[in-house]
């Protein structure tokens, strides 16, 4: 049997599970197969298109994802969104949409030069809404007289779900907080002092989720910060309103890049630096102010300042004045505006403030605009980057509004705030992000300065608003690639034409190369437009765990297309079509191959040549995106099931058998058991029954297969003989964990009390009245059980005395009832999975905070013998996970420290010599797959099976051996 478990627990911390969220790619992939097939017949008002009309069918569903080359009268109808649903309705045989005025609810309406009016229209099922199920109608509106040119989203047709929840919404919140908890921590257990999670939830009501017939989910935001890192946190989660299984999360933030680590860090826990002396408290969108802005007499609106920027750039700068409780002079700018003149470009002085003070939420603590008793800022506003950052968001402002007339970011006039300076455990934090409210802009460290100082940064982050206002798409997976490489695209573009850099320049693609006080240009960027990456050679399959499902490792792949045909086709053609794609043409859902459909649309609205749009066809080639690019990837590994479509669920295996969760091919069903044998031969078996609930987290000894069951009411531990019977029920909690082992008569598990209150049991197949549990109180936990010829080895924290815990790594004898220490710990240490065999324990230990590495130790079963397999210090050390063994090997998940994402440095398995000696073990890769890898679970010798996200959806894999060194 395989003996695994992932996580390691921190002092003060306890337990959480972490989840692949590979199986949610089924949902966030592309939704639509581009063929073109003849347009429907209908009338064609005004001039003929210049080209036939083209229909792109839409992926399961009938609707078509794209309608273009049209010119068709709408219906008179008192508005935009009125004449666009009757217009469906009348076509109803091309659109397949029954009911628009039911179905599609407004969602908003844009207009612009000669008359063209976007309506974007939000899919509701029974009334409840389908996420990215959107749809989108493009008109002409010549006096009232409206003509449709085209239409293109996301309207499933196949939904057929109930809209009726089981699951109560305590309960939904309830298992979406653990959901989260479970992936803080570099996805270690959590614990507060108070036994509290450090996260809290908030249901949003239901959703439909578009797979297949559909899944009804309740949607809940989870916000709060990771204990380990200080990231803020803010996540989607969408628990089955059926079962109760958390089936999809992503961020809600969206940041600059992955954080890198800054130079004066501290851990957590450690008390942060002082904050700039108490300010008096302010309101939180605008300081105090006298009657309004005053306004200089030949000023207009506002005053005209100026600034230093950090490049030692003089800037000018655009202000406010205030008069109490002094007059100064502040960075309120509200002369660019236009819809609404009382909104403003603001920059607040959030310095002392932490990244978890101020993300997805205005900070508690009253913070000010930066001021200045003159209209010249000086030194200090400079080096917080508050003058960059002001300078900045009007360069962004206006480029939005110069070239593509929009105002602001949501291109209405919204107010757009700024907040300059948060640190990260009171030190230096190297990242910015957008919160769906505001830009937030670390404070930078000893070697990168305040993130503001890119303009390129700025950029990116304001048009991350740009794109949540308008295409909205989902932050995970490859709509969350486009995301970011929409907000890469324009970030760079804005920069260039700041600095005179041209497109063609070999660095013109660099982003955040001016961030470093003393790194070249090159060595300081996070990313390169021009790294030539594409889909088959390049693209890297994660899980929503791991960068939000890639949306930095795989955003250049179209970020460098866009570049190339920037180069090609000119900076203002290729702008104008990349900003008409993602405001007119792309929805929530859209991935690559949607993508470059949406550019070419939008190239040809603008009057592209054939051979302007036969370039930027060569160049989204070039990077691979075309139709189909997924079938072109490939594993170094046999696959054992593809497609398992499964979402936070483990792997188990032993005795020659593989078990697994797996989910239908539409990925709507809730999750099954299967069983299958190693070796390939004979069917595979269906362990759990078909009965509404998620049944997850297997494990198999060749024998027996042993599972979770989450529904509406709790979580039951089963069980079945692989021979064949009945399913038997061992054990029954409120909440579940995400281990499972057995072997022989013996099963053991982790599971929750009330409040993720994390605890270990055991217990006889046979009798499953004896069993034995150890935590799940406010003050003692315990964590990540294996099982081994009669012996469970698990972890153990338990308070001695206030602000003062007792970690232990402990054996039990399930036969005598003698429970064994085989080590405890200092405090500060953190602790992590066992994995334990018929002569040793294995686990993983972080004794070193802050150095990127965890030792993986072994004992001998009484505790004598300690040793470390893989030092935590040293060459070759490992940031080491999840852990399994057999009685010749033992594996882990291994994470490679970086300043960046890569293929590198995703998860990746690291098999190491179980009897090895002391510090020498032969180690090395068990395979060269790109992308990630996760869940390992291993048979007899070295055979290990995984979950492999290599081909961009999650399938289990394995190999008989190891690759051994890979490069």
């Amino acid at each position: 049997m395989a003996h695994r478990s992932t996580g390691i627990i921190r002092p003060g911390v306890g337990t959480a599970r972490r989840g692949t969220a590979l199986g949610a790619t089924a949902l966030l992939g592309a939704v639509a197969l581009v063929v073109s097939v003849p347009p429907a017949s209908a009338a064609q008002p005004g001039p003929a298109p210049a080209a036939p009309g083209e229909v792109l069918p839409g992926r399961s569903t009938e609707t078509p994802a794209l309608v273009d080359g049209i010119r068709e009268a709408a219906p008179a109808a008192p508005d935009a969104t009125g004449a666009a649903r009757a217009y469906l309705k009348g076509k109803r045989e091309r659109y397949r949409i029954a009911d628009p005025a039911r179905d599609l609810a407004p969602l908003s309406t844009s207009t612009g030069a000669g008359g063209q009016e976007t309506v974007r229209l939000q899919q509701r099922h029974r009334g409840v809404p389908v996420l990215g199920g959107q749809y989108v109608v493009r008109m002409e509106n010549r006096g009232g007289a409206r003509v449709v040119t085209g239409t293109s989203g996301a309207y499933f047709t196949g939904l057929t779900t109930g809209t009726t929840a089981a699951v109560d919404e305590s309960l939904a919140v309830e298992r979406a907080v653990d959901a989260v908890t479970g992936q803080l921590n570099d996805g270690r257990p959590v614990l507060t002092e108070s036994g509290e999670p450090p996260v809290t939830g908030t249901s949003r009501g239901l959703v439909v989720l578009p797979t297949g017939s559909g899944v009804l989910a309740l949607r809940v935001t989870v916000r709060g910060s990771d204990p380990s890192t200080g990231e803020p946190v803010l996540r989607e989660v969408y628990v089955d309103a059926n079962a109760g299984f958390p089936v999809l999360q992503y961020s809600g933030i969206k940041t600059f890049g992955n954080a890198r680590p800054s130079t004066a860090r501290t851990a957590p826990g450690t008390a942060k630096s002082s904050k700039p002396a108490a300010k008096p408290a302010k309101s939180a969108a605008k300081s105090a102010r006298a009657s309004g802005v005053a306004k200089g007499a030949d000023e207009g609106p506002g005053y005209r300042g100026s600034g230093i920027r950090l490049d030692g750039q003089e800037v000018p700068l655009e202000l406010g004045k205030v008069l109490v409780p002094s007059e100064a002079y502040t960075m309120h700018d509200v002369t660019r505006i236009h819809t609404d003149e009382g909104n403003s470009l603001s920059t607040f002085d959030a310095r002392g403030l932490d990244v978890s003070d101020v993300s997805g939420k205005w900070p508690d603590t009253g913070i000010e605009e930066f001021s200045s008793p003159t209209p010249e800022f000086g030194a200090e506003a400079t080096a917080a980057g508050a003058v960059d950052a002001h300078w900045g968001a009007g360069r962004v402002y206006d480029y939005y509004w110069d070239k593509h007339g929009r105002d602001s970011l949501d291109g209405h006039g919204m107010t757009i705030n700024s907040l300059v300076g948060v640190t990260q455990f009171g030190q230096g934090y190297v990242n910015a992000f957008w919160d769906g409210q505001k830009m937030v802009y670390g404070s930078g460290d000893a070697e990168y300065k305040p993130l503001s100082a890119g303009l390129d940064v700025i950029g990116h982050e304001m048009t991350h608003g740009v794109v949540e206002t308008s295409a909205n798409l989902v932050y995970a997976g490859q709509s969350g690639a486009m995301n970011e490489a929409l907000a890469d695209y324009f970030g760079n573009a804005i920069e260039n034409a700041a600095h005179g850099v041209a497109t063609a320049d070999p660095d013109s693609g660099l982003v955040g190369e001016r961030l470093c006080r003393t790194l070249a240009p090159r060595d300081c960027a996070l990313r390169d437009l021009n790294d030539g990456r594409t889909t088959a050679g390049s693209y890297i399959g994660a899980g929503f765990g791991t960068d939000n499902g890639g949306v930095h490792l795989n955003s250049t792949i179209f970020s460098g297309a866009l570049w190339d045909a920037r180069e090609d086709l000119g900076d203002d053609f290729t702008d104008k079509a990349v900003y008409r794609a993602l405001t007119q043409y792309l929805t929530p859902l859209d991935g690559f191959t949607q993508g470059r459909a949406a550019v070419l649309a939008a190239a040809k609205d603008l009057g592209a040549t054939t051979k302007q749009l036969n370039v930027l066809k060569r160049d989204f080639n070039a990077h691979g995106i075309a139709p189909g690019w997924e079938l072109a990837l490939g594993v170094d590994s046999d696959v054992v099931q593809k497609r398992v479509n499964t979402f936070d669920s483990k792997l188990g295996a032993g005795g020659g058998w593989w078990a697994a969760a797996k989910s239908n091919e539409s990925g709507d069903e809730p999750y099954s058991v299967w069983a299958g044998r190693l070796d390939g031969k004979g069917q595979v078996k269906l362990m759990s029954p078909n009965d509404g609930r998620y049944h997850v987290n297997p494990a198999t000894d060749g024998k027996t297969v042993v599972w979770q069951a989450w529904g509406s009411t709790g979580v039951d531990v089963l069980s079945r003989p692989l021979a064949g019977g009945p399913v038997k029920k061992l054990f029954s909690s409120r909440s579940g964990g995400s281990t499972v082992d057995v072997d022989g008569d013996t099963v053991t598990f982790d599971y929750a009390n009330y409040g993720g209150r994390r605890a270990i049991a055991y217990l006889s197949v046979k009798d499953p009245q004896k069993v034995v549990s150890v935590g799940g109180g406010t003050y003692h936990r315990a964590f990540f059980p294996s099982v081994s010829n009669g012996k469970v080895s698990y972890q153990d924290t338990a308070r001695v005395r206030a602000a003062e815990y007792a970690y232990t790594t402990r054996v039990a004898d399930v036969a005598t009832g003698e429970d064994r220490t085989v080590q405890r710990v200092d405090s500060g240490v953190s602790t992590g999975p066992t994995a334990i065999t018929g002569r040793y324990v294995f686990w993983l230990v972080d004794e070193v905070d802050g150095n990127g590495a965890t030792a993986l130790r072994r004992a001998n079963l009484d505790g004598t013998g300690i040793v470390d397999l893989s030092p935590e210090t040293g060459a070759g050390a490992l940031n080491l996970s999840a852990l399994t063994a057999s009685e010749d090997a033992v594996t882990a998940v291994a994470l490679q420290a970086d300043t960046v994402y890569r293929n590198e440095t995703l998860p990746k398995l690291w098999q190491f010599t179980a009897d090895g000696a002391p510090g020498a073990a032969a180690k090395g890769r068990v395979s060269c797959n790109r992308g990630e890898q996760s869940d390992p679970a291993a048979a007899a010798g070295s055979q290990v099976i995984w979950l492999d996200g290599t081909t961009g959806v999650s399938d289990i894999v394995t190999r008989t051996r190891p690759a051994g060194r890979c490069g």
